[in-house]
Formats: C-alpha cells, structure tokens, sequence
C-alpha cells in the first residue's frame, strides 16, 4: 500500500504534467511575509518555481503579507522598504506585473473579512495542530497570541479570496495547504459550493544554508540577501568561520561553514558539492571563499544590474503595487459577495 507521502507526490506529477498541457486552467497564489530582504534561500526555494509557472501562462498572483509581520514579532520593522524590496525581487526575477498580480495583504479588506466566517469552520484543537502554529508555541513556551493562532485561518483566506486552485509548495508545507482545503470543503458543504480545492503542486526545492551551516534565514543573519552588491556578498563569505583543516571535503554535520560554501557554490554554478571539493583539493577555506564569491556574484549579476534599474524609479513599484491592490480588490470584493449570497447575509 502506498503511503500518504507518495500518493500526494504521484498526485503532484500529474498535476505537474496537466498544469503543462494547460496553465489557462489555473490560478496560482503565492507571496511571503515581508520581514527583510529577500535572499538567495527565497530565490532557489520559490522565486524560481513561481517564474516557471508566471512565464508558461498559469495566472499569478503573489501577496506581500505585511499584516502576518505582526503574528510572531512586536513591530512591524522596515515594511514599507520590505515591501518595496519584494516587488524589486519579482520584477528583476522576471515577473511581467502587466500580467500577473502583486499586491498588500493589508490593502484588500475583502480578504481580510473572510477570516470571520472561515474561523467558524474550524476548532482551537485544529489550530494547534498545525505545524506553524505547534513549532512557534513551542518557541514561545505556551504564550502563542491570537493573531499567531489564527495563521492557518489567515492563509485560508489567502488562497480561497481569489479561488486560487493551484499552490506551490515544498513537502513539509503540504499540512497548511490542507487546512485551506479543510475550509473550504466545510464551507461548501454548510452554504453551498463557493470555493475549490486547492491543490498543492510539489516543488523540488533545495535547502539553502546559510553561511553558518544553518537553515537561511533573515532572522539568523546568515542570508546573502539578493539586494547585496557584488562587495557586500565577497564580504559576508569571506566573514563566513570555516575551520584549519586544509583539504576540503563536504561534511556538512562536522564541518558546516565549509559545506555551506560548498552547496552554495554548488547552487550557483549547476555542480555538486563533492565535484567542486575534488577540484579544491587541499587548497584550503580561502580558495573556497573565492570560487563561492565568484559563483555567487556572477548567478545574481542579471538580477542585481535589473534590480538597481528598477530600483531607480520607486514610484513605478509604487504604481505595480497600486495597480496589483486594485485587481485583487475587485477579486476580494467579488468573492465576498459570493459568500454573504451563500450565507444569507445579503440585506
């Protein structure tokens, strides 16, 4: 018998194949919260695979979800500039905004007020459940706020606001998608059929270390952010501790700094790890930090040259952002519509 795992991934194939055949057919959202620059782990883990599907033709649409900032931290930091930063990334990545949709989640009120019905359908146990929301009260010792339990209600209404029927993401993130899922059978089943089911389509998405051997994060500062400059990435590699063994070898459990080096460069270049160690031999930690700089900083040379045009002119980012708001008002507006009809609740 199979299991739950490889059913989904066999699922997922199809899927991959059908979404080929015929992208028209989709709707995909997609975005993240905008808690600081966007790094080399956001481009290999989701930039990338959002590109492919925007450029074969499945309808896009990525939310900066600057009201989630706020579910785990005690102030909203550098939005403004985050959010900007963001839409910088996705147009310098390729993403066309004449066709696909970038916007705020705190600019669509619509979305917002689904979260009232949709937290009807589901239970505090559920909530604690999921995976988001079970890591962070364990992080926080119990004292989770209500904002932070509700996340799986909050990217419910994500997805469901714009009927998105399509959401990338990685294996570990296939629970989350389910409790949209769970939302929105219940609500069909309760008012009638408003909302589908989105299904998840996996994505092969590489782990990413960051320069200490640990997962890239914003929050670790061990990311090399895609706004750096060419300097600024030389001097956070050459910053990174490796170790005073000469001969270089991947062994990412005892020598962490100099295997992220090497999955980096190995990342950058389309090589592995073990290849790249092969060709160093014993030239030691600085021969690496040189092949990685050189690996990095020519990968991102496109992508950082478009940014900095793009970043010239702010308030043609501001323009995206307002005509992305627009379009997915008018979406939200609609599908609340949908759902005060279904609910009765049309005087």
């Amino acid at each position: 018998m199979k299991t739950s795992a490889a059913v989904t991934v066999e699922r997922s194939d199809a899927l991959r194949s059908a979404v080929s055949e015929h992208p028209d057919h989709y709707r995909v959202l997609t975005g993240e919260r905008p808690t600081g620059p966007l790094h080399l782990g956001h481009y290999f883990g989701t930039i990338r695979e959002r590109v492919r599907l925007h450029r074969l033709g499945v309808e896009t649409m990525f939310v900066i979800a600057d009201y989630q900032v706020i579910t785990d931290r005690d102030s909203m930091g550098s939005i403004r500039q985050n959010v900007h930063g963001a839409v910088l990334d996705y147009l310098a990545a390729g993403i066309d905004p004449a066709t696909a949709t970038i916007f705020t989640h705190s600019a669509v009120p619509a979305l917002n007020q689904l979260l009232l019905p949709f937290l009807s359908l589901v239970t505090e146990a559920e909530l604690h459940r999921n995976p988001t929301v079970k890591a962070e009260n364990a992080a926080a010792g119990g004292a989770l706020s209500g904002l932070l339990l509700t996340y799986p209600v909050h990217q419910a209404a994500d997805i469901l606001f714009c009927k998105a029927n399509l959401v990338p993401v990685g294996k570990d993130q296939v629970p989350h998608l389910e409790q949209t899922r769970v939302i929105a059978r219940r609500f069909n089943a309760r008012y009638g059929e408003v909302f589908p089911h989105p299904q998840p389509l996996l994505t092969a998405t590489p782990e990413v270390p960051g320069l200490d051997g640990r997962k890239m994060s914003k929050s670790y500062g061990n990311a090399i952010a895609l706004s750096m400059t060419a300097d600024q990435t030389a001097d956070a590699i050459r910053r990174t501790r490796t170790d005073s063994e000469r001969v270089i070898t991947f062994d990412p459990t005892t020598r962490p700094g100099v295997s992220a080096l090497l999955t980096t460069a190995a990342l950058c270049s389309d090589r592995h790890e073990h290849e790249i160690a092969d060709s160093l031999g014993d030239a030691g930690a600085g021969a690496l930090k040189t092949l990685t700089t050189t690996a990095v900083n020519e990968f991102l040379a496109h992508h950082r040259r478009r940014r900095a045009e793009l970043a010239l002119d702010l308030d043609h980012v501001r323009e995206v952002l307002r005509e992305g708001n627009d379009r997915a008002n008018a979406i939200a507006d609609r599908t609340l519509d949908e759902v005060r009809s279904a609910m009765g609740t049309i005087y």
